[in-house]
């Protein structure tokens, strides 16, 4: 077989470097996180989309960090690509949700790609390309339920057909993974090039939070698809998987950077912004001993938080090298936990940045609610009381989780 034919969406992507190891992917994440920090704010309220910003990304060779190293990668510990997602959410929750999608489908290519796909495919994520993503469908009966149909050919090839919704990444992407049944109603991942004839991209997400994902809509029209641009990835839940742990681990970073990001707000407010209460009898408002313990539970909090998602990294990599189906379990039951934790942090930690600092922290013009409105819009993506009672089950009756990819 040969390998895909290539015929990527942008002839003009950037080089990109190629990361070594875990040591340099945190080094080269942290710095782009604080170059991202600066115009975050300024992209949320004008709602523009970081085009720049992603090319920046392709070109650190971040993007990359987890090609196998028989490919040319780093193959990082999921440790440390947690650790990535959350230093970005913390500087933009927005810009670190985009490139979510583009790792989950590399570990797609991982799983189930045959030998010539990987080699092709890692060597565009190696040269800076983009995943997208083209899984969710609106108007279904729930989100399990996809009507996108890819049909068989007789000369092996496909023709794609039907309608994404929330596909974010997928106006800045290379490649489109598109989620798709076959004719035996099988899951499939089929990989199209963004500017292929038939594919529409519609920037019409308008949602109050995450607002520049531009998680819009992509139209397929009798999009022709060659063979050897498919994934089975049905196959994935027939054995031990990790892909659901995976996929949420890095939503789990992502609201685990979103409450670190507020609460640093929040501390460089209440230090050179705020008065102090009258009562209190202080100075500064950073003297007063009830936002002193309110402080001290955020932080409580957020460093929980931050040591479930460590918990859960580490979980899912020891399933990594010995995958069983009871380490697949705990990595996913470990997963489910620090997701369900971050989620609440999130919320609770971007909604008391006002408390703490007072009313003119509300002004419009501030856009310290884009906190908020991230993490509350970010946390609708899976509801964490299922993620609840399949830990209840868990540890109550050994009853492991399901193998359906959102856990």
């Amino acid at each position: 077989m040969e390998a895909p034919t290539g015929d990527p969406a942008r002839t003009d992507a950037v080089a990109a470097d190629v990361i070594a190891d875990d040591a340099e992917a945190l080094a080269v994440a942290a710095a782009l996180a604080d170059g991202f920090r600066a115009g975050a704010s300024r992209r949320d309220s004008e709602r523009a989309l970081p085009y720049a910003e992603l090319d920046r990304l392709s070109a650190s060779g971040l993007l990359a960090v987890t090609v196998p190293g028989e490919y040319g990668g780093a193959d990082v510990r999921q440790e440390t690509l947690a650790e990535i997602f959350r230093l970005l959410a913390s500087a933009d929750a927005g810009l670190a949700q985009i490139p979510q999608s583009h790792f989950v489908y590399v570990n797609v290519l991982r799983r189930q790609g045959t030998p010539q796909q990987r080699a092709f495919f890692f060597g565009e994520v190696l040269a800076g390309r983009r995943f997208g993503n083209a899984q969710s469908e609106a108007g279904t009966k729930h989100v399990q339920d996809i009507r996108t149909r890819l049909e068989r050919l007789p000369d092996g090839s496909y023709v794609l057909t039907g309608v994404k919704h929330y596909a974010t990444g997928a106006l800045f992407a290379d490649w489109i993974p598109v989620l798709a049944r076959a004719a035996d109603d099988r899951l499939h991942v089929a990989f199209v090039p963004r500017g292929a004839a038939g594919v529409t991209v519609v920037d019409d997400w308008d949602g109050m939070g995450q607002r520049t994902t531009a998680s819009g809509t992509v139209r397929l029209d009798a999009v022709s698809v060659p063979a050897d641009r498919v994934v089975p990835h049905h196959l994935t839940f027939e054995g031990p998987q990790l892909h659901g742990a995976v996929a949420q681990l890095l939503h789990a970073a992502i609201d685990a950077g979103i409450a670190a990001g507020a609460l640093s707000e929040a501390v460089e407010f209440v230090r050179t912004k705020s008065r102090p209460w009258f009562e209190s009898g202080f100075e500064t408002a950073a003297e007063d001993p009830l936002l002193i313990q309110r402080f001290g539970e955020l932080a409580v909090q957020v460093r929980a938080t931050e040591a479930l998602l460590g918990v859960a990294a580490r979980a899912v990599d020891t399933a990594r090298a010995d995958l069983t189906d009871a380490t697949a379990a705990e990595a996913s039951v470990a997963v489910a936990a620090a997701k369900a934790h971050a989620a609440a942090t999130a919320v609770e930690v971007s909604s008391a940045l006002f408390e703490v600092s007072g009313t003119r922290s509300a002004l419009n013009s501030l856009n310290l609610h884009r906190h908020w409105r991230d993490a509350r819009t970010h946390t609708l993506h899976d509801p964490a009381r299922w993620k609840i009672q399949h830990i209840g089950r868990y540890v109550l009756n050994g009853t492991p989780p399901p193998r359906h990819g959102l856990l």
